[in-house]
């Protein structure tokens, strides 16, 4: 079997140390004392090359929640900088958990606990460390048990805390941890991590595939890996047509002609183009979510107010669709407020 069914992209190219991870870079080097924050004017490699010189005196550990989108490097962030901090005794030193699976108050007792509890070797000045992903997920009994341990062993063991929103962590926890914040990918960094692997992978594409991968990933690169992987298999080239075969999206051109038949208030022309893609059994979430990101970039979009105007009646829709309201009907409507604002602009509030 070719080895491209054999391993995840995600998994195969997983950075192994804290030079190889995509974006974020200033936000990483909270994880280092003022030293090292203070060399902005080196390049990324430079500052990671004095980092791990000066690893042993310079590291700095606390117990930290790092809040961000879905395939931002998170966890893989927190792995490097334990590949680096704990060397040779990382597979015994550290233990990782997915909070959104392991997440009652018996794990914690039991697995958390116990690790915590048990004597490990590790280098001097050193901690373990317990990585939980998936944090928010965790119920708020079980978070409060995990409070009392992180108080208790707070002299041996670390804790890091990856989570989609930092507001689900309870309070006392919070206030425990340094919160560090990841953002979205910006689609140049995707972009070159994509070039990275299909250059190593030898994978056949186009330009505009690499375009079509990084408008379905929106700053996911697991997102984009995993597609990159999933149409060389299924079509052994990347381009625009096999990718979104693959990511199964409403199609950005069609929703590009919805949005000029509301930029020209030909409200017809605009319903019979929707009804196309709504017809095909795409969930209105993904619609609308579609013609979002169209929104922020269509260049036939002359003035930032209408763009705004857009946009606002687009995250009303999608609050509406979230209540349970996502019927033909609601969309029909979305569709004559965007042909209203373009003849009146401010006629809709």
């Amino acid at each position: 079997m070719d080895d491209q069914f054999e391993r995840p992209y995600v998994e195969k190219y997983r950075p192994e140390t804290l030079e190889d991870v995509v974006g974020n870079f200033i936000i990483l080097k909270s994880f280092f004392r003022q030293q090292v924050c203070n060399r902005l004017t080196q390049s990324n490699c430079e500052v990671w090359k004095y980092a791990e010189s000066h690893f042993s005196c310079k590291f700095q550990v606390r117990l930290t929640i790092i809040q961000g989108p879905p395939g931002t490097g998170k966890t893989s962030s927190v792995m490097c900088m334990a590949r680096q901090m704990l060397k040779d005794c990382v597979k015994t030193a550290v233990l990782e958990l997915n909070a959104s699976d392991d997440r009652g108050i018996d794990v914690v007792r039991d697995k958390i606990k116990g690790f915590a509890h048990q004597k490990v070797t590790v280098p001097t000045g050193m901690h373990k460390l317990i990585i939980l992903d998936e944090g928010d997920a965790m119920t708020e009994s079980a978070q409060q048990a995990l409070r009392m341990i992180m108080t208790e062993y707070s002299s041996t063991t670390r804790f890091a805390i990856a989570c989609n929103d930092s507001a689900k962590i309870i309070e006392p926890i919070q206030s425990r941890c340094a919160i560090v914040r990841f953002t979205k990918l910006s689609d140049e960094e995707v972009v070159e991590r994509l070039q990275v692997v299909m250059e190593r992978e030898n994978i056949e594409h186009t330009n505009d595939g690499i375009e079509a991968l990084v408008f379905t990933a929106d700053g996911d690169m697991r997102y984009a890996l995993n597609n990159l992987q999933a149409t060389f298999a299924g079509f052994s080239m990347v381009n625009k047509e096999n990718v979104f075969k693959v990511c199964d999206q409403p199609h950005p051109e069609l929703m590009g002609n919805v949005l000029k038949a509301c930029l020209t208030a030909k409200f017809s022309e605009a319903c019979a183009l929707i009804d196309t893609v709504f017809t095909q059994g795409y969930n209105l979430i993904d619609i609308i979510n579609t013609l979002t990101k169209i929104m922020q970039t269509m260049s036939e979009i002359k003035s930032e107010e209408m763009r705004l105007n857009y946009l606002r009646e687009a995250s009303i829709i999608k609050m509406k669709t979230l209540e349970g309201n996502n019927s033909q009907l609601q969309l029909h409507g979305f569709l004559a407020n965007l042909c209203q604002l373009s003849v009146q602009p401010n006629k809709v509030k």
